[in-house]
C-alpha cells in the first residue's frame, strides 16, 4: 500500500483529502474509450433486441457472451497471459456500471460471469487451473456460475449440507447435495461450488457442468430479471478430480468471501448504472408530460424528486469510484501475471471489504429509491408493462438480496470494524477515549458558506466523532459479544454508511472546486450541502437510538446532550438548492456528471 492509500475503513477515524481520492473526473482516455465501446456494444447488440433480452434464451445469452468476450469485456480482470485484458479496477467498475445502465437482464449474466463466475479461479487457481479455464472464461467460450446458496443455507452460506467424500483411491471427491438460485446455471460450463470435505472442512471446487452426477431443476419463475437463467443444481456422487480443489482444503471461505467482495462491488456499480438509466427516463418523461397546461417537470414536488434522485446518484457514484481508486492503489505496480497477483488482489479486496459492502448497500438502495420515484413520476403509465419504470422496478429488487442481503452486509460492515479493533488494526478504544474528552468542548456549526464546503466539512468531522463515541461505548459495554447485538450493529453500520457517502461526495465537490474548471463544482456543492443536511437528521436519530439502547438515567442524559447540540446542520434553504439542482438536471435531460 502506498503512502497515499488509506487503509480499509480508516475513513471513520482519519479525514480524507480531495488530492488523494479518485473520481470520475480522473478517467483516462483509456477509461473513456472502454466506456464508449461498451455503450456501442449495448446499443448494437442489446437494446436492438428489445423484450427478447428479458426472456430466458440460453442460446442468445451464450451468443452475446461470446461477442462480449471477443471485444474483451469479459477479461477486464484477467491477466493477458491467460487471454484477458489485464486492465485496472477502475475499468472493471466502468464495465459493470455501463452494463447496468443499458443491458437489462443481460447485465446480470455478464457481471455474475466476470465476478463470482470467474474470479475464484483467477484469484486462487493453480497455474494449471488458470491455463485450463481462464482463456475460455475470458473469451466467452466457457460460461461461469457460482454455486454457494443451498435450500437450508442462504445467509449462513459457509455452513452447507453439501458434502465432498474422498474416493478410496484418493483421486476424486464425490459431491452430494444441492445448490439453488444459481445465475447462468442453464447454460454454464463451469461451476465454482462449495462443500464440506468429510462433513467438516469447507472447501471450494471447480466443477464442470457436463460431468456425470450433476442435474438441473427447471428455470425459476422470478419477480424480475426474467432474461437470466436461474436454476438449482443437484450433485449425486458427482466425481470431482482432486486437482479441481480450488485453494486449500478447509479454506473455501477464503475463496468464497473474496469473490463475494468483488461481486458486491460490481453489484453496486451495476446498480448505479441502472439508476442513472431510470433517472434519465424519469427526467425525459417529466419534460414531455403536460398537465394543467405545462410540463410536470416545472412543478415543485417533481423538482424535489428529481433533485433527490440526482443527489443520491452523485453520492453513490462518488463513493463507488473512490473505492475503485483505493483498491487500484494497493495493486499499483503489481505484475498481474505473477504468481502472487491473485493473492495480492484478494488481499486488496479483503482490505476494503467494508467499502465494498457499503457500495453494495448504498448502491442497491439508491437504485431502489430512484426506480420507485421513476414509477411515481410516470404515474399510471409507470405501472404498465412495456414502459421502462415497470421493468426497472421489478429488476431492481433482487439487488438488495444477492451477494449477501443488505442486512448481512450491514453486519459485515460493523463486525469487520469490531474484528479489526479486537486484533489491533484499529485502535477503536483510543479513538473513543480521545473523542470522549473532546466532545464537550466542540462547537456546533451554526452558519453556512454558500460558495464552499467548509461548514459541511466541520460538521462531518463532528459527526465522525459522535459515531466513534457511540461505537466505542458499544464496544466498551459488549466487547466481542457486540456481534450478537444486531440491532445496535445495524444502527452503527447505517451511520458508517452515511459517513462514507457524505465524505465521498464532499471530497469530489472539493476536487471539482479546486480543479481547472471550478464552475463545474457549483451543482455538486449544492448537492453535497443538501445531502449532509438530510443525513445529519438520520445520523442524529441513529445516534440517539443507539445511546438509548446502551445507557439510561443520568449517563444517558449526559451523552444525549452533545449529540442533540452538535449533530445539527447549519440553516440552509434546501427548497431553493433542490430547485437549482433539479433545473440543471432538467436542462441536461440526464445525470450530467
Amino acid at each position: 500500500m502506498d503512502a497515499k492509500t488509506a487503509g480499509g475503513g480508516i475513513f471513520l477515524i482519519k479525514d480524507g483529502s480531495f488530492q488523494e481520492v479518485f473520481t470520475p473526473e480522473d478517467f483516462t482516455s483509456e477509461h473513456k474509450d472502454i466506456a464508449r465501446a461498451i455503450e456501442d456494444f449495448i446499443k448494437g447488440e442489446i437494446i436492438s433486441r428489445g423484450e427478447e433480452i428479458e426472456t430466458v434464451n440460453n442460446e442468445l445469452s451464450r451468443e452475446l457472451m461470446r461477442k462480449a468476450g471477443e471485444l474483451g469485456f469479459l477479461g477486464i480482470d484477467i491477466p493477458e497471459k491467460y487471454g484477458g485484458m489485464e486492465l485496472d479496477k477502475i475499468s472493471s467498475a466502468i464495465v459493470a456500471e455501463k452494463f447496468g445502465y443499458g443491458a437489462g437482464s443481460f447485465a446480470v449474466t455478464e457481471f455474475n460471469h466476470t465476478g463470482i463466475g470467474t474470479l475464484p479461479v483467477a484469484l486462487f487457481g493453480t497455474e494449471e487451473q488458470k491455463l485450463k479455464y481462464l482463456p475460455g472464461l475470458s473469451s466467452g467460450e466457457l460460461i461461469g456460475a457460482f454455486g454457494l446458496t443451498e435450500p437450508e443455507a442462504g445467509s449462513d452460506a459457509l455452513n452447507p449440507l453439501t458434502t465432498a467424500t474422498p474416493t478410496e483411491d484418493g483421486k476424486h471427491y464425490l459431491l452430494n447435495g444441492s445448490k439453488q438460485f444459481i445465475t447462468n446455471a442453464g447454460f454454464a460450463d463451469i461451476i465454482f461450488t462449495y462443500a464440506k470435505v468429510d462433513g467438516k472442512l469447507f472447501t471450494a471446487f471447480i466443477v464442470e457442468q457436463n460431468w456425470e452426477g450433476i442435474s438441473l431443476d427447471e428455470e425459476e419463475e422470478k419477480m424480475g430479471m426474467h432474461g437470466t437463467s436461474t436454476r438449482a443444481y443437484h450433485f449425486d456422487n458427482a466425481k470431482v478430480p482432486v486437482e479441481n480443489v480450488l485453494g486449500e482444503v478447509g479454506k473455501g471461505h477464503v475463496v468464497a468471501l473474496n469473490a463475494l467482495n468483488m461481486g458486491r462491488y460490481k453489484v453496486g456499480a451495476a446498480c448505479i448504472g441502472a439508476a442513472k438509466a431510470a433517472f434519465t427516463e424519469a427526467v425525459k418523461y417529466a419534460k414531455q408530460r403536460v398537465q394543467f397546461g405545462r410540463p410536470i417537470c416545472e412543478f415543485g414536488l417533481i423538482k424535489e424528486k428529481i433533485s433527490q434522485m440526482a443527489i443520491r446518484l452523485f453520492a453513490s457514484e462518488s463513493m463507488m469510484y473512490r473505492t475503485a481508486g483505493l483498491i487500484q492503489s494497493t495493486l499499483q505496480g503489481l505484475d498481474m501475471g505473477s504468481d502472487s497477483a491473485g493473492t495480492r488482489t484478494a488481499e486488496a479486496l479483503e482490505e476494503y471489504l467494508i467499502e465494498c459492502s457499503i457500495n453494495k448497500v448504498y448502491g442497491s438502495e439508491t437504485e431502489d429509491y430512484v426506480v420507485d420515484e421513476e414509477v411515481q413520476i410516470f404515474g399510471g403509465y409507470g405501472y404498465i408493462h412495456g414502459n421502462h419504470p415497470e421493468l426497472a422496478y421489478r429488476n431492481a429488487r433482487i439487488n438488495r438480496i444477492w451477494e449477501g442481503t443488505n442486512e448481512i452486509n450491514r453486519l459485515v460492515i460493523a463486525n469487520t470494524f469490531v474484528r479489526r479493533a479486537t486484533k489491533g488494526t484499529f485502535d477503536l478504544m483510543r479513538a473513543f477515549a480521545r473523542v470522549s474528552e473532546e466532545i464537550e468542548k466542540l462547537n456546533s456549526v451554526d452558519s453556512d458558506e454558500p460558495q464552499t464546503l467548509d461548514p459541511q466539512r466541520r460538521l462531518l468531522q463532528i459527526a465522525k466523532k459522535v459515531v466513534l463515541l457511540v461505537f466505542g461505548m458499544a464496544y466498551q459495554k459488549h466487547g466481542k459479544d457486540l456481534r450478537e447485538e444486531q440491532e445496535l450493529l445495524g444502527m452503527i453500520s447505517d451511520m458508517i454508511i452515511e459517513m462514507y457517502a457524505i465524505e465521498s461526495a464532499l471530497l469530489r465537490g472539493d476536487k471539482l472546486l479546486h480543479g481547472k474548471r471550478p464552475e463545474r463544482a457549483t451543482i455538486p456543492i449544492k448537492m453535497t450541502k443538501v445531502l449532509l443536511h438530510d443525513s445529519t437528521e438520520r445520523i442524529s436519530s441513529l445516534a440517539r437510538r443507539a445511546l438509548e439502547a446502551l445507557e439510561d438515567g443520568e449517563s444517558l442524559r449526559k451523552h444525549l446532550t452533545p449529540v442533540r447540540r452538535l449533530i445539527v446542520s447549519p440553516p440552509i434553504n434546501t427548497v431553493s438548492l433542490r430547485r437549482d439542482i433539479a433545473e440543471e438536471m432538467i436542462r441536461y435531460g440526464r445525470y450530467p456528471f
